[in-house]
């Protein structure tokens, strides 16, 4: 398994040709897991490699700066689901302003023929490339049909309701605090991953000290106070917390954190890489007119946190 930085490493022969899953995959939702699987199932069939080709950093980054964070899985993150579905190699094409300006047809000619040598392509029905988003499904079948590669177009993947999975549709759940509706399309509980940072010790002063974790590029979902899962990166185990997301208008309401308190939990996670699942969103975040007034809520918080992991665990 191999995570190749395209300008920056050269694609050897033993990288060249495969089936290709095209797209950005933030989020990498069910409807992306199903051009990821139908990309291996193609594969397979045909006896060559499992590939994904993505764009680093999303194109929105640097087209549409002014949108701020919405990143539903950074790149770490990304490759790591990508590579739990099977394939064998993620291929990563730094986005800039120069690759930004390339056309549909050279994108189609210059880069997945001559430079990767792909196979077949398969994307999502509202895959598109080059200057402009240009290119659509029609005419990259246009594009490579000379060439004898094949291109499979992934049709919309919906719930029993109609509704079609999408990074969008998870971004406006999770900013409305509608985690079980992020976890019907994603799969799996969204999650924010990152390393524990000590803070200014406030919450442990109160009685509750907390695991702080910077948002960064991460999407900022509705601020308040959620039931969560948290585990160290490359461990099984689970530890029950209660998050607040925001900027703790209590203490000081500069900072945007994520801040967790793991439940019959005290072991010192400084610098460690943990993830923190949002399973429930409890409350919005609120100002309170002292001290005491946070500790009573955050103790009804808690209590409220062990009711939702009851509920879960009898599932």
């Amino acid at each position: 398994m191999h995570e190749v930085s395209a300008p920056d490493s050269k694609i050897t022969a033993s990288l060249r040709g495969g089936v290709f899953a095209l797209g950005n995959f933030d989020g990498v939702h069910r409807g992306h897991q199903a051009v990821v699987r139908a990309a291996i199932d193609k594969a397979r069939g045909m006896g060559i490699p499992a590939r994904v080709l993505t764009l680093e950093p999303h194109p929105r980054t640097i087209l549409r700066p002014e949108l701020g964070p919405f990143r539903l899985t950074p790149a770490d993150i990304k490759i790591r689901i990508l590579r739990a579905l099977g394939v064998d190699d993620v291929i990563i094409q730094p986005f800039t302003t120069e690759f930004a300006q390339l056309s549909a047809a050279d994108f189609a000619q210059h880069y997945l023929i001559n430079k990767l040598g792909v196979q077949h392509v398969i994307a999502g029905y509202d895959f598109v490339f080059g200057h402009n988003r240009e290119g659509n499904m029609q005419l990259l079948r246009q594009f490579l049909a000379p060439h004898g590669v094949g291109v499979t177009e992934v049709t919309p993947f919906r719930d029993t309701h109609g509704e079609v999975m999408s990074s969008s549709r998870t971004r406006d759940a999770l900013r409305q605090g509608k985690t079980d509706i992020a976890q019907h399309i994603l799969g799996r509980s969204w999650s924010i991953t990152g390393v524990v940072q000590r803070g200014d010790q406030r919450a442990t002063s109160i009685g509750f000290p907390t695991a702080n974790i910077a948002l960064g590029q991460y999407l900022r979902p509705k601020y308040g106070v959620y039931a969560v899962l948290a585990s160290r990166v490359g461990e099984f185990m689970k530890h029950q917390g209660v998050a607040n997301i925001g900027v703790r208008p209590t203490l000081d309401g500069n900072t945007e954190w994520l801040e967790v308190h793991l439940l019959n939990f005290n072991s010192s996670i400084y610098g460690q890489e943990w993830q923190i699942e949002l399973l429930d969103f409890m409350r919005p975040e609120q100002s309170f007119p002292d001290v005491r007034a946070l500790q009573d809520q955050i103790r009804r918080d808690v209590e409220t946190a062990k009711t939702i992991f009851s509920q879960v665990a009898q599932k």
